[in-house]
């Protein structure tokens, strides 16, 4: 996923410098990206149920969703690399494989979505240290609905183009896109406001490396919500996207201060959800 960051910004601020090359190199690295991330998100869960030592559902932490995030991410910057590449053929593959990858990852995250709100129903909220991992299923939503939004917008360019399906199969990409990019994101909504009622019923919890869960998952929900405005005739939504990116700086430079003067001190190097990894799994229906 930060990969997808540094390739996004070589598009935006180098390909216009650099030329036609540059665009070729950014593509390639892409597409390295988008291999990994499919590896990342199929490989990972394959990996958890096969393991011989089964997990206990308490034990679930919304971390589970970073590997299969990195396919939704992978896909919201294919549009972006399509955008920048000289030859119209070569856009189009790349929006397809970006379309893949985004229902690679989107209904596999549903699903563990599903299985972290049964976790949390059956045994309640995460210790405090973990408090802040009830922002992480906002990842794939947020990305997944800019993702797909962004996806339409380049169909809708593309497609005509390169004579793709019919003359106004452009268009039709790109208004399913805004759809699924809202429906995504009133999705999103509902978790935004559980994990915030969360926070605030627990109101004193310790800082910890696990903060930074909430910069990503709030993010890329802001972008979503900007791409929202930007697309509908609806002040709604670009008033909320500037109120959501100014919370999402000062969260920036909240965390970004603790975990400086964490580093000074030598007490921040804890990771909560690997304070388990050492001990021995007990098998589902057996008594520890």
């Amino acid at each position: 996923m930060g990969l997808a960051t540094i390739i996004n910004m070589f598009c935006l601020v180098c390909v216009p410098a650099w030329g036609e090359k540059a665009a070729y190199f950014i593509w390639a690295i892409w597409i390295f990206d988008a291999i990994v991330s499919v590896v990342v998100a199929i490989g990972i869960p394959f990996i958890l149920t096969t393991r011989r030592n089964g997990f206990d559902l308490s034990s679930m932490t919304a971390a589970w969703l970073l590997p299969i995030v990195s396919c939704v991410v992978a896909a919201a910057s294919g549009a972006i690399v399509a955008d920048i590449l000289p030859k119209p053929e070569l856009a189009l593959g790349t929006i397809l494989a970006s379309y893949i990858l985004w229902g690679i990852g989107i209904p596999l995250a549903l699903m563990v979505i599903c299985i972290y709100l049964q976790r949390l129903m059956f045994f309640k909220l995460p210790p405090k240290a973990m408090l802040v991992s009830v922002f992480l299923p906002l990842g794939p939503l947020g990305q997944g609905g800019y993702g797909i939004q962004r996806l339409g917008k380049s169909a809708q360019r593309i497609f005509p183009q390169t004579d793709t399906l019919s003359s106004s199969a452009g268009e039709v990409f790109n208004a399913v896109g805004l759809l699924l990019g809202l429906l995504l994101w009133a999705f999103g909504l509902v978790w935004l406001t559980f994990a915030v009622l969360t926070l605030l019923k627990s109101r004193k919890f310790p800082f910890n490396m696990g903060w930074w869960a909430l910069t990503f998952p709030l993010g890329v929900f802001t972008t979503c919500t900007c791409t929202i405005g930007q697309e509908l005739p609806s002040r709604f939504f670009s008033v909320l996207g500037t109120i959501f990116s100014v919370i999402v700086v000062i969260f920036w430079v909240l965390v970004t201060y603790h975990t400086g003067r964490g580093i000074v001190k030598g007490d921040i190097f804890v990771a909560p959800c690997l304070k388990d990894l050492g001990r021995p799994q007990t098998p589902p229906g057996t008594s520890a």
